[in-house]
């Protein structure tokens, strides 16, 4: 399989108006979907050309309580943070800058060798970190396994091992079943 990347990850927020205004205008991210009629709206920001970041906004829901980046927790948990990359180093004391400016708190920049990180909160309570990859630390490349007690299938290396699965059959059936599709497709065809 050829992943692209993060095709989106979906959120929640109850004040899209408030999301809007940091995800798009707050930090650039172009608003480049919304689907929507009373009592449903889904949002999608353009990050790169492969990544968005998607908001459902469901009334009533709150905003989660602020939780330090990567600090564990007990309990029903899904998701700790997102990281979204920056192309220049310098873009991380811009978005540092910005941030506090917009009364946001921002972390200084930290070192994780690979990456050099800044952490905030969206107005929904959503832990973000801005992350400029290190040119001469590639873990793509070089994957950096330094655990000291890692479980059994992390002992077997980096590289994928899908024989640990079964391999599966697609369906010959390649329905498309409808979705908002053809509100959005009118969007696509160039005029």
């Amino acid at each position: 399989m050829a992943y692209t990347g993060i095709n989106h990850l979906a959120l929640v927020t109850a004040d899209m108006n408030a999301t809007v205004r940091f995800w798009r205008d707050l930090l650039g991210m172009p608003l480049v979907v919304s689907l929507g009629h009373p009592g449903y709206r889904h949002y999608f920001f353009h990050i790169s050309a492969h990544d968005t970041i998607a908001f459902f906004e469901w009334p009533g829901v709150e905003p989660v309580p602020e939780k330090d980046h990567g600090v564990p927790v007990r309990g029903p948990v899904a998701f700790d943070h997102v990281s979204i990359g920056v192309a220049e180093v310098e873009e991380l004391w811009t978005i540092k800058a910005r941030l506090e400016a917009a009364g946001f708190w921002a972390s200084e920049v930290i070192d994780h060798g690979f990456i050099w990180s800044v952490y905030t909160f969206d107005p929904n309570g959503i832990a973000i970190e801005f992350s400029w990859a290190v040119p001469d630390c590639d873990v793509r490349q070089h994957p950096a396994l330094t655990d000291t007690d890692p479980p059994p299938a992390a002992q077997e290396g980096s590289a994928p091992r899908p024989e640990v699965w079964p391999s599966g059959q697609a369906s010959a059936d390649r329905s498309v079943y409808p979705g908002e599709g053809t509100i959005i497709r009118q969007y696509c065809i160039p005029k």
